[in-house]
């Protein structure tokens, strides 16, 4: 009978301690928070998943992955991002900007990438569009209005005046309606604004725009996407067309949009956190935009609210909601 070899226990313990702290430092951890959930920034916080994952971190072997909404509310993505903070990650992402605007001021030192903010230099996240030198870096999602304006009145060619429900809050949406103020004119139309500062008010916000617009124009502001349903109910009941700039929209009633596929903007931020992971710093990277542009039409939803949609826009668009 052979007799077993023991190592001494000190040598054993030495082992352990020495694997210990290896295991640990290959184990990197991203803190993912939304303002609110819709399709658009669940396919951004989707795409951000799926990108680390083909960039070799995984969650539950070498990535801890956590996220949190703050269900639409401004205070709780504050104690989101001090919670974060607190627990000092590898990276957090912030998408969309009030998530955003709540995870920087929180933080000067923990690495933030934020997504789908329009405009980061007007939301205070980073001085300009070059590498901030700071802790903050992320993907734009800045879609160019003359060009959405164009798409309008292709579906509706004799508007003349253009509704937008919006939170006058939302830096994104307030940098929105200031360009559309300068560029309408000059296309023959002029803006009506209507205010929804919650999501709760979109509706009513959507109703005192019947009489007054003749198409609705829908940017990405988080609290009419995340209560687009009430906004197309109004477009359906007063025949009021819905143009919107998140692709997601025109499978829920919008007429048609020109925007951005957010799978593909999450996984463009997922590519940027994978940069952070493997040692770069944020305040070197250069704030990124998509320049993947899709057009997505409903012809259903463009008989609900009372247009018909050419053949030529029809056939001119990446997919087509039937």
């Amino acid at each position: 009978m052979k007799k077993l070899a023991w190592a001494p226990l000190g040598a054993v313990a030495l082992a352990i301690t020495a694997f210990a702290p290896a295991q640990a430092a290959d184990m990197k951890s991203v803190a993912v928070t939304a303002i609110v959930e819709h399709p658009a920034l669940d396919a951004v916080r989707d795409g951000v998943k799926a990108a680390l994952q083909a960039e070799g971190f995984e969650e539950g072997k070498n990535l801890k992955w956590q996220y949190q909404s703050a269900q639409g509310n401004p205070g709780t993505a504050a104690q989101i991002a001090r919670k974060f903070v607190g627990d000092k990650p590898d990276a957090i992402v912030a998408i969309a900007t009030p998530s955003a605007q709540a995870v920087v001021a929180s933080t000067k030192t923990v690495p933030v990438v934020f997504s789908a903010v329009t405009d980061p230099v007007a939301a205070k996240l980073v001085p300009s569009w070059e590498p901030s030198k700071t802790n903050v870096t992320g993907v734009s999602d800045l879609l160019a209005l003359d060009k959405q304006m164009e798409l309008l009145k292709k579906v509706v060619p004799n508007a003349k005046r253009v509704g937008m429900v919006y939170n006058p809050g939302e830096a994104n949406s307030a940098v929105v309606v200031k360009e559309l103020k300068t560029l309408l004119p000059k296309m023959g139309m002029t803006l009506v604004e209507a205010a929804a500062p919650r999501s709760v008010d979109v509706s009513s916000a959507a109703r005192s725009l019947v009489g007054k617009a003749d198409v609705i124009y829908t940017n990405t502001d988080n609290n009419v996407v995340s209560s687009y349903e009430a906004l197309v109910k109004v477009g359906q009941d007063s025949k009021l067309p819905l143009v919107a700039s998140d692709t997601d929209s025109v499978a829920r009633g919008a007429v048609a949009a020109l925007g951005i596929n957010y799978r593909d903007l999450g996984e463009q931020t997922g590519r940027m956190v994978a940069r952070i992971l493997k040692g770069e710093k944020p305040g070197d990277i250069k704030t990124e935009v998509s320049s993947k542009m899709e057009l997505h039409v409903n012809p259903g939803a463009a008989e609900k609210q009372g247009i018909k949609l050419s053949d030529e826009l029809v056939k001119s668009a990446a997919k087509v909601i039937q």
